[in-house]
């Protein structure tokens, strides 16, 4: 019950500014991570695609937290919103967040924003039942 009112897309923005401007000298693109397959094939990771990935289950657990209906879901998508827009003007303005991984983190941030809204929007107007018979004929 505690999550709901916190954006948890916040949990990988925050890991990307801190390693953006505490580690400077670190590639979100270098391969960290290499796999043998059984296929023959090797499949690598890298840093930011690991935070886009992690980025993604955060997404999914928003999307879950976006189907209740009530005060603590409005802030929620209030919050989720500040954080889109903080995350816009930083990677319009700030040199550090001018890479794709944070590109694709942006993407993210806006689907849970517009998702969390759909979603919210379709769950509440199930919620309205209208009583034809407390209708005024006139008006």
């Amino acid at each position: 019950m505690g999550l709901f009112g916190f954006p948890l897309l916040l949990i990988p923005f925050a890991i990307y500014n801190i390693v953006a401007f505490l580690m400077p000298g670190v590639s979100w693109s270098a391969p960290i991570l290499h796999v043998n397959l059984a296929s023959g094939g090797e499949w690598t990771m890298s840093p930011g695609e690991m935070l886009v990935a992690l980025a993604t289950l955060m997404l999914f657990f928003e999307t879950l937290k976006a189907t209740r209906v009530g005060i603590r879901t409005v802030v929620d998508h209030a919050l989720s919103l500040l954080l889109f827009v903080g995350m816009l003007i930083e990677f319009i303005l700030v040199r550090q967040a001018a890479s794709s991984t944070f590109f694709l983190l942006l993407v993210v941030s806006i689907i849970d924003v517009l998702g969390g809204f759909a979603v919210t929007l379709r769950s509440a107007q199930r919620d309205v039942t209208i009583d034809p018979t407390q209708i005024s004929p006139g008006g």
